[in-house]
């Protein structure tokens, strides 16, 4: 079998199109250089390999022989990894939704020989079904207007070009207010399912920033309302089938409003951001299933979605072939009897909902495990104990799950995306520390330091190794864990590599003029197409805000460094998009963090011991596994404790000599040093009353 330009690509997605009868380029010079010397418009189509979509066009159309020729003759084809190529997806998104107003993936784009587009959409069958026009005729269409109608054509990607100039830069500048906050809540409080939990209605996404967010507001003006929202949502998600109940970690969103039928791709950035939500808030209620999640997804990210050396796998496919859909992930009642006893079948076949008829369309016996009763009613109806129930359910739930490891499994893309291995070991040494699993501690610190040897440079990092460079979420992002790394191992390196990145930060990124960081180095290398388009995004896509994670990062290096420098440059971060970012409530988690961070004092728990002392390390794991808003950690030695900049109101209490000792200060605020352990776990809890 011939294979095309694509053979020899890094990324995964584009490998799995290198057989295809189509003669794609990769996203580059060469592609648009042919479309000007041919005079042929280009088809350009994004798409991922985990998403379901993609391969379904690919089988549909991209492998089939005779619309390959018709392509190849009227058409230069390029193809891009999203998840490769970001900057290419971010903007070509925009550029369709402007025109069709939805985007997603596969995102199908036509554009003239310099990369404007005139014409696109997303998934297109090959015949017209679905309410969507044939791809053939789509394909058709298109060259006819380019050929006959320039001039329109022309005007067309014009006016897309205009649209999308004026809406990629996001910045509004205003003031930050506490009132930004109270309404974000209030809006988030307006879309949110009091029956189901979550927000809107289906399909469902987790929304794992704005339940961040709720956290900390919960934290500061406690209420019923959102604690509702916050236990509804984690306790939905938890016991849903978006949740993979046997093998943890998260699927990507819900096709329903139960959190039961899943899309069943697993992403590494949901996964991330949905551990540190339920660490922080088993951390904040003590709730026994909220770490028992985030232990599954742990496991999930160790044994499946990591290199045992360092570095984290950027997801899981939901599927085998074109003809599954998430089979690897369900069961058949006649699956389970296979693999389990009478009496594990019964409370299993109970316990998740495990019968004859599924929830999958294209396979109506198989089922999506979730939890559909309680232990507590199994027991009644079953006229056992909850123990011995619970027990069953343990022995069902390893046999399932090991009958499941002899089944094709879905495809892993093991590409280590910076951005998305440093938010994956900022949420593995928080679940780390909280959950007493030195596996994901070491782990992380392994893979943060990968991404800094493999850098290339000081004060910059690629978006993957040896790829792409210039982007500004790779380096919020690795600013940010690094300093995660700090406070955890108190190597100050790591405090100096943050800073660094962030100084970067600001050479390359901040716009002098109008506020905010474009997404994008402006010393990048040129490239056609939409790419010179300069944006500076606010709102979760559905990753944290590069500005947002930016001004976050900010507030924690003033707070560390002592370094006005940081506090003028987050200050004038979020006032930079204050004019419109508080609008954005579910949307904008990350920058209302930021905006908090700049509103509300820091608490700095500062534990002073020498090295190896127990009681001071003990100290140092209490107060990083404590839940507090606008927290800064520091494990100094008694030497280091004279010398590092500290808040005036914590230096002053330092004391010289003696034992080991926690302080702790909230702004200008201060408890008593405390001596002991135990006496620290007083002086944390106590400080609820500081907010």
């Amino acid at each position: 079998m011939t294979s095309n330009r694509l053979a020899e690509a890094a990324s995964a997605y584009l490998k799995s199109a290198a057989h295809q009868p189509i003669n794609w380029y990769p996203w580059g010079d060469q592609a648009f250089a042919a479309a000007a010397t041919q005079d042929k418009p280009v088809l350009l189509d994004i798409g991922a390999v985990w998403c379901h979509w993609c391969h379904v066009m690919d089988g549909e159309s991209y492998e089939d022989p005779e619309l390959a020729r018709y392509l190849n003759e009227h058409f230069i084809c390029i193809k891009v990894d999203r998840d490769e190529r970001p900057d290419v997806d971010a903007r070509y998104q925009r550029a369709v939704q402007a025109l069709i107003q939805q985007g997603g993936w596969p995102l199908t784009a036509f554009l003239t020989p310099v990369g404007e587009v005139f014409y696109g959409g997303t998934y297109f069958p090959p015949d017209g079904k679905h309410g969507r026009p044939g791809f053939r005729t789509v394909l058709a269409s298109v060259l006819d207007a380019y050929r006959s109608r320039r001039d329109q054509v022309e005007a067309q990607a014009q006016a897309i070009r205009r649209a999308l100039d004026a809406h990629l830069d996001e910045a509004a500048p205003g003031q930050i207010a506490p009132r930004m906050l109270e309404d974000a809540v209030s809006q988030m409080a307006r879309v949110f399912d009091p029956v189901h939990g979550g927000f809107g209605s289906q399909p469902k996404f987790p929304h794992p920033g704005a339940m961040t967010f709720l956290l900390h507001r919960w934290y500061d003006q406690p209420s019923e309302q959102v604690r509702t929202i916050i236990d509804r949502t984690l306790q939905g998600m938890a016991r849903g089938g978006v949740y993979d109940q046997l093998g943890g970690g998260f699927h990507r969103y819900s096709v329903d409003a139960e959190w039961i039928v899943p899309h069943f791709e697993k992403m590494s950035y949901d996964n991330s951001e949905l551990l540190a939500v339920y660490v922080d808030a088993y951390a904040l209620y003590g709730t026994e299933e909220y770490a028992a999640v985030a232990r599954g997804i742990v496991g999930w990210v160790l044994e499946v979605a990591s290199d045992p050396k360092g570095g984290y796998a950027a997801s899981q496919d939901a599927d085998v072939g074109l003809e599954d859909d998430g089979d690897y992930f369900t069961w058949t009642r006649d699956e389970a009897v296979a693999e389990l006893t009478p009496r594990e079948l019964e409370v299993a076949s109970a316990y998740y909902d495990i019968g004859t008829a599924g929830e999958m369309h294209h396979n109506p016996g198989k089922n999506v495990l979730y939890v559909a009763t309680t232990v507590q009613a199994i027991a009644v109806r079953t006229r056992q104990s909850e123990e011995d129930v619970l027990a069953l359910l343990g022995s069902a739930r390893e046999k399932l799950r090991a009958a499941r490891t002899r089944r094709t499994a879905p495809f892993v893309d093991r590409t280590r995306y910076t951005n998305w291995n440093a938010m994956m070991a900022s949420a593995m040494l928080r679940a780390g520390v909280a959950l007493g699993d030195g596996r994901a501690r070491t782990h992380a610190l392994a893979t943060l330091s990968l991404l800094r040897r493999d850098a290339g440079e000081a004060d910059a990092v690629p978006h993957t190794p040896g790829g792409v460079a210039g982007l500004l979420d790779d380096q919020v992002q690795a600013a940010a864990a690094a300093l995660d790394a700090y406070e955890v191992t108190a190597d100050h390196s790591w405090l100096e590599w943050s800073e660094r990145l962030m100084e970067r930060v600001w050479r390359d990124y901040w716009d002098a003029e109008g506020g905010g960081l474009f997404d994008t180095a402006r010393d990048r290398t040129a490239e056609l197409g939409l790419l010179p388009a300069r944006a500076k995004p606010v709102q979760d896509t559905p990753t944290p805000s590069p500005n947002g994670v930016a001004g976050i990062v900010c507030g924690r290096l003033h707070e560390l460094t002592g370094d006005s420098r940081w506090r003028e440059r987050g200050e004038a971060l979020v006032n930079a998009f204050a004019g419109s970012a508080g609008d954005l409530g579910l949307y904008a988690a990350a920058y209302l963090l930021a905006a908090d961070r700049h509103l509300s004092p820091a608490t700095h728990l500062v534990i002073v011991g020498d090295p190896g002392d127990e009681t001071a390390d003990e100290m140092h794991r209490i107060a990083l596994s404590t839940f507090l808003p606008r927290k800064v950690v520091q494990r100094l030695t008694p030497a280091d404790a004279g010398t590092r900049p500290l808040p005036p109101a914590l230096g002053g209490m330092l004391a010289v000599g003696g034992g080991p000792r926690g302080y702790a200060c909230t702004g200008a605020s201060c408890r008593q040093p405390a001596e002991s352990a135990e006496g620290w776990r007083i002086t944390l809890e106590s400080l609820r009353s500081l907010t």
